[in-house]
């Protein structure tokens, strides 16, 4: 495990190489941030992100923390009838697409500075060659989390890329405020929105395997900000530099979870730069 750590904050951060085993065909495997430990305060607040089978347990598919993913996976092999065989997923490497696992994983270059962590890799499959990087920046209990593809091939590289922070739920069931107007459709069975701007799940306790995924209704005209209730911390803030094509919002009895859509086709020589920023 690699860490990112101050007088207020560690961040734990899983080596592409040395944690292989908690790295699947999901998640970007650079960068991905498994937990922000807080040692302020007198006793020390402890772990602040959450996941779908956190505590209890860990899959490669749910994962936790605050991993970020790009998606959909581009299509190397596949059979007479259309069904993938190989793919290359961005940040991962060549995956077996009909037994889900990884056959080939991207080799990341890892730096390490104060305050940094920076990851860097290239993969190329036929026509398709890019260069990503991901840098983690952490000053007081501010976490950026910076990404930069670069299209270095003679083919188009189209992707969505996603952050996925899981946060612990807040008793009342309030999660998450946005900084552009939202609505949600009235029948939505997961999720309320209050006079306050607050998102609030319906329903509590959720028990079982019961979760919802909604799509936010919003303008689609700005970057957006995010003020996240938080049982430990009271709020938590979080800010993309770009201007989500959509936002789904996804909770179960463990965890909540905004998801910021940034959605690019980077054509040959193109380059693209964006970032999350948390305030924990």
């Amino acid at each position: 495990m690699l860490t990112l750590k101050n007088d207020s904050l560690t961040v734990h951060v899983l080596d592409p190489a040395a944690d292989r085993d908690r790295l699947g065909t999901r998640y970007c495997t650079g960068g991905f941030i498994f937990q922000v430990e807080d040692h302020d305060g007198s006793p020390a607040r402890g772990n602040l992100l959450s996941g779908p089978t956190y505590p209890h347990s860990y899959n490669l598919f749910d994962g936790q923390g605050a991993p970020d993913a790009f998606q959909p996976h581009l299509v190397m092999d596949q059979d007479p009838d259309g069904t993938p065989v190989r793919v290359l997923g961005i940040g991962i490497g060549v995956i077996d697409a009909k037994a889900n696992t990884v056959a080939e994983r991207c080799a990341w270059e890892v730096k390490r500075g104060e305050g940094v962590l920076s990851f860097r890799t290239t993969q190329s499959a036929g026509t398709w060659t890019f260069d990503l990087t991901r840098t983690l920046t952490l000053q007081g209990r501010t976490l950026k989390s910076e990404t930069t593809l670069s299209n270095t091939g003679s083919r188009h590289v189209a992707f969505q890329w996603y952050p996925h922070p899981f946060f612990p739920l807040y008793p009342s069931g309030e999660c998450c405020r946005m900084s552009v107007p939202a609505s949600l459709p009235h029948d939505s069975p997961g999720y309320e929105l209050l006079d306050n701007g607050f998102l609030r799940m319906k329903h509590l306790p959720w028990t079982g395997s019961e979760n919802h995924l909604q799509l936010v209704d919003f303008p689609c005209t700005s970057p957006v900000s995010f003020v996240q209730k938080h049982p430990l911390t009271s709020l938590i803030t979080a800010v993309c530099d770009y201007v989500p094509s959509r936002i789904p919002v996804w909770g179960n009895r463990f965890t909540f979870s905004f998801e910021p859509y940034y959605e690019r086709n980077l054509q040959p020589t193109e380059s693209a730069r964006w970032s999350m920023t948390y305030d924990f």
